[in-house]
C-alpha cells in the first residue's frame, strides 16, 4: 500500500494574509479542476493538454507533474505540463481502478511563499473518488 498525500499549514498562531490565502485558493482550484479530468479513457496527452492552467506569474515554480500514479509501481504514469511534454511526455490512457495523485505548488516567481497540495485520487467508471481525507487547513481557506 502506498499513500501519497500533500498539505500546506500555517504555523503559529496569526491569521493568515491576503497572498497566503490567494495561494492557497488557486492550489485548492487547482486540484480541483485537475481531479474532475479524471476518467477511465483519458488520454496522458489530453489530460495534459487539458488541465488547468497556472498563471504566468507562477508557471516557472510549477510541480515537475500534474498527476503521477501511485500503487506498485510508483509514480506511473507520470503525466507532464504542456511545457514538459516534448521532453518527457508518453502516451498511454487512464483505465479504471487506477490510482493517480493529483498535484500542486503554487508560488510566484521571485515570491516568498508557496503552497503544495496533493490529493490521491481513485478513478472510477462513476468519476474520481479522492481516497485522501487529511484535511486542508481551514484558516487557509477563511
Amino acid at each position: 500500500m502506498c499513500a501519497d498525500v500533500s498539505r500546506t499549514w500555517l504555523c503559529g498562531g496569526e491569521r493568515p494574509s491576503n497572498e497566503q490565502r490567494d495561494l492557497f485558493a488557486l492550489a485548492r482550484e487547482q486540484i480541483a479542476y485537475n481531479t474532475e479530468l479524471l476518467r477511465p479513457g483519458a488520454g496522458f496527452r489530453e489530460l495534459t493538454e487539458t488541465a488547468f492552467k497556472l498563471p504566468d506569474a507562477f508557471a516557472a515554480n510549477r510541480y515537475s507533474v500534474v498527476f503521477h500514479g501511485v500503487g506498485l509501481c510508483d509514480e506511473y504514469p507520470a503525466i507532464y505540463y504542456p511545457e514538459d511534454w516534448q521532453a518527457a511526455g508518453y502516451d498511454g490512457e487512464l483505465e479504471a481502478n487506477m490510482v493517480l495523485c493529483v498535484e500542486s505548488y503554487v508560488g510566484r516567481e521571485g515570491g516568498e511563499e508557496g503552497v503544495k497540495l496533493e490529493d490521491q485520487v481513485l478513478i472510477t467508471t462513476d468519476g474520481p473518488v479522492t481516497l485522501s481525507n487529511y484535511p486542508f487547513d481551514s484558516r487557509l481557506s477563511d
